[in-house]
């Protein structure tokens, strides 16, 4: 049986003259043991370093990115915007253009329905690439899926760029058109959440508005630098060479732009908020449990989403093509250079505001202010550049303030294992649903001298966002949101800081 020293033995005063120090949670230690006497004395101590982390079962904490690092992984994560805007508007802009080499007819409508069709299958997708690529984001990393998401994209581009016409291949040119624009679908319903999550994961708390807005002001650079070049093709081109070949330079430079971005993404780092908080989880992009244990949070999502995807599927498409028609060449890409650039002026200091007056309020003026102005712009549009300034500066206006917010609203609804499969499918979907059909319906119906109805029916999504932002507000009241919880309650230091 073993005894404990006296109090005045060696050991006992040794301790008390040098007591152990406790080490914190996640250090490490290195310590060197005491030579032996009959250790060889040209041999060196031996050291042995411990990491706790290991003895309190967490894992080490993750070095901060620097303020250089943080930037580039920012701009990597929404230029993915950039490259979107500028392929899509860029379709609608050059669609009259190229639509009778795809879609030949003596009717040059017929010939833009067909080419708005294809348009529309495009986003009839994005489900597809909202449940796919938002499943890829919470099970594998939401680099894996923004980096999938671009090559998509770049691929349609480009093959946009070199298909040839009807003439030249017969059936086989408007099914290659499918095809790429499907891709571009996909890549379309899977880009933003993915984005989305990855920026709101990195952004500091009181900034998540600002940092939403970054969306905005790259959209807005996408459309700018879109229809910049297609003013400069117009007035260096003749008609006759812009039919032939110079509708086809747009898609050629949005896929060089896409190669560019997908180096660039290949470089980035996972977020802190995936690394310890989704990639352990058993049940992270499970589709099964977002649709039972989330249908209120996937409602509020589409209500949300239902105005951005009805304004973002026809003004950006609809009214740069009815412009084309309406006013002198060249005359609707100035249009869209002017509201685009003033975009880019203002997006950082609305972004300020929302972050200001919060996210909900900022919404509902937003959506009451294209309720009253949108549809009066778009039923007086003739072809004089001021109406059709209004009209399409109305609808962008309303994408730039409801893009500024988003990404705030809903990733707060939806917990970090399911964030963006949650935000991705309600989003897609509404977008595939709204936006898919609004191209068809507007040229449609304005061939038959209805027009009112469909702007009608566009302000009625717009102002779905009033009430979804009561539900979200009352459904918050009483209970805290589980990473406001553990904010609260001193959650990890990822959580308090980013979210």
């Amino acid at each position: 049986m073993s005894t404990a020293p006296p109090p005045d033995s060696p050991a006992i005063k040794a301790v008390a003259a040098n007591p152990p120090t406790r080490s914190p949670a996640g250090a490490t230690v290195t310590t060197t043991r005491r030579r032996p006497a009959d250790w060889p004395p040209d041999r060196p101590r031996r050291t042995v370093t411990v990491s706790t982390a290991a003895a309190h079962g967490t894992p080490p904490p993750t070095p901060r990115p620097s303020r250089r690092a943080h930037r580039r992984s920012v701009a990597a994560t929404v230029v993915g915007n950039f490259v979107e805007s500028f392929d899509w508007l860029a379709f609608g802009l050059f669609a009259p253009l190229f639509a009778a080499r795809f879609f030949p007819s003596s009717n040059p409508v017929t010939s833009l329905l067909g080419v708005f069709a294809v348009l529309g299958v495009g986003v009839l997708v994005r489900p597809v690439g909202g449940i796919l690529l938002g499943r890829l984001a919470d099970r594998r990393g939401r680099k894996p899926a923004l980096l999938l998401s671009i090559s998509l994209m770049t691929a349609g581009s480009l093959l946009i760029a070199v298909t040839p016409g009807y003439q030249q291949i017969g059936l086989l040119a408007p099914l290659l058109l499918l095809l790429a624009r499907i891709a571009q679908g996909i890549s379309h319903g899977g880009e933003w959440p993915a984005a989305t999550a990855y920026l709101m994961e990195v952004a500091p708390a009181h900034r998540k508005c600002l940092y939403g807005g970054l969306f905005s002001l790259t959209a807005a650079g996408g459309a700018f630098t879109a229809s910049l070049l297609g003013a400069g093709l117009t007035g260096t081109l003749s008609e006759a060479a812009m039919a032939s070949w110079g509708w086809r330079v747009p898609f050629l430079v949005g896929g060089l732009f896409g190669v560019a971005l997908l180096l660039v993404r290949n470089r980035l780092a996972e977020t802190e908020v995936f690394q310890r908080e989704v990639r352990g989880h058993a049940a992270r992009g499970s589709l099964r449990l977002l649709l039972s244990g989330h249908r209120r949070q996937v409602l509020l999502a589409v209500l949300f989403a239902a105005g951005l995807g009805t304004v973002g599927g026809s003004w950006t498409s609809v009214v740069p093509a009815m412009g084309q028609r309406l006013a002198g060449p060249g005359t609707m890409f100035w249009v869209v250079v002017c509201v685009t650039g003033t975009v880019m002026v203002v997006q950082v200091p609305i972004g300020l505001l929302a972050d200001r007056v919060g996210a909900d309020r900022f919404l509902v003026c937003a959506a009451l202010v294209f309720a009253a102005l949108g549809p009066w712009a778009y039923l007086n549009m003739t072809g004089t550049f001021l109406s059709l300034l209004l009209a399409y500066g109305s609808g962008v206006v309303y994408l730039m303030s409801a893009t500024t917010v988003l990404p705030k609203l809903l990733s707060e609804i939806f917990p970090a294992q399911l964030r963006a499969l949650g935000m991705g499918l309600p989003y897609a979907l509404t977008s595939a649903v709204l936006g898919g059909i609004a191209p068809v319906s507007a040229t449609y119906l304005a061939d038959r001298g209805a027009s009112g109805w469909f702007t009608a029916a566009v302000a009625g999504m717009v102002l779905l966002g009033l009430p979804a932002t009561a539900l979200a507000r009352g459904g918050q009241r009483g209970r805290v949101m589980p990473s406001s919880r553990m904010a609260v309650e001193g959650g990890p230091p990822s959580e308090r800081s980013v979210l």
